[in-house]
């Protein structure tokens, strides 16, 4: 309570805005700070520079956006404070306080997109590993199951419906139907090879005599395992690895991504590879790159640890021999 008495006063027609957000909008008391906090900047940007808040031009407007961004604040921050803004001008037009609303033509700013979540080469190895280790659920299955999505850029649903009729003969290979019902082929490591050739003698036994299942991935009782049981599966071993990073199956396709880019591969082969329809999705693992670039400046140059402290050692390339690098 203390804080919200040595708020500055708002003029009176901001207040009645907030009022109005209140009472009738039924805005909770949370969100409704937000907003007052929201329009207070603004009012006291609009008291600096001279002009009436509710009467504020478009370009005012932009230049309160401007000088809020030059704070260093959050791109989010500041959109939200564009949102407030907009709330408050609709309010003040409906009501008859002004004709037009300046935030009309306002844009937002561009949050930048977070890097997808991925595995440095190193890392994906010790994970793949981890069945062999951990001694948990079904080893074999698990391995197999690990390197298939990562050295074939898998989504989950793409893994946990893959037949084994889609496999090529000699299991480097595979047939995927993805999104939209597209098909594409996608290649298997060497080690992810050896690791299948280990799991489907022993998937043979699991199988049950009548109704055999094509599915290439089973659980304990011979039956497909569905998404969810991937997921859990992968869960279960990320709990066991000790990476300090939130790892999810989607993680293994944006490690297969992001190793083919710093491995030099085509932009456009690894958009062939992972299915993509637009390169524009495909070119954030370029992203990617640009901070591993930045790692081995940091180490590499005289001063660039100075800037950006002990960057980690940067990949050379995809683990194992994944033949999808061109």
């Amino acid at each position: 309570m203390a804080n919200k008495r040595e708020r500055p006063p708002l003029p009176p027609v901001m207040e009645r805005y907030l009022a109005y957000l209140a009472s009738v909008r039924g805005m909770a008391a949370r969100t409704l700070e937000a907003y007052r906090l929201d329009i207070a900047r603004f009012a006291g940007y609009c008291q600096k520079q001279g002009i009436v808040a509710e009467k504020a031009t478009r370009q005012e407007v932009q230049r309160f956006m401007v000088a809020i961004s030059a704070e260093d604040k959050a791109v989010v921050t500041v959109n939200r404070a564009l949102a407030s803004l907009r709330g408050f001008y609709r309010w003040l037009v409906r009501f008859g306080y002004r004709k037009d609303n300046p935030t009309e033509l306002v844009s937002s700013l561009k949050a930048p997109k977070p890097l997808p979540v991925f595995l440095w080469v190193e890392e994906m190895a010790a994970f793949a590993a981890l069945p062999d280790h951990a001694q948990i659920l079904w080893p074999v299955r698990d391995k197999a199951l690990l390197l298939t999505m990562y050295s074939g850029g898998l989504r989950i649903s793409e893994v946990a419906s893959l037949g084994v009729g889609r496999l090529a003969a000699d299991l480097s290979s595979a047939r995927i139907i993805g999104k939209g019902d597209k098909e594409r082929y996608v290649f298997f490591s060497g080690e992810a090879v050896q690791a299948l050739k280990a799991y489907l003698p022993i998937r043979e036994k699991k199988l049950p005599r009548e109704n055999p299942k094509d599915r290439l991935f089973l659980n304990q009782k011979g039956e497909g395992l569905s998404v969810s049981g991937v997921r859990w599966i992968i869960n279960q071993y990320a709990q066991r690895s000790g990476l300090q990073k939130p790892l999810h199956p989607h993680a293994l396709r944006h490690s297969f991504a992001a190793h083919l880019v710093n491995a030099g591969c085509d932009v456009r082969v690894v958009q062939a590879l992972l299915g993509h329809e637009s390169i524009a999705t495909t070119q954030r693992y370029t992203h990617v790159n640009m901070e591993r670039l930045k790692a081995v400046y940091a180490q590499a140059h005289p001063h660039g640890s100075k800037q950006s402290g002990n960057a980690p050692s940067a990949p050379e390339g995809p683990m194992g021999d994944n033949r999808g690098t061109g």
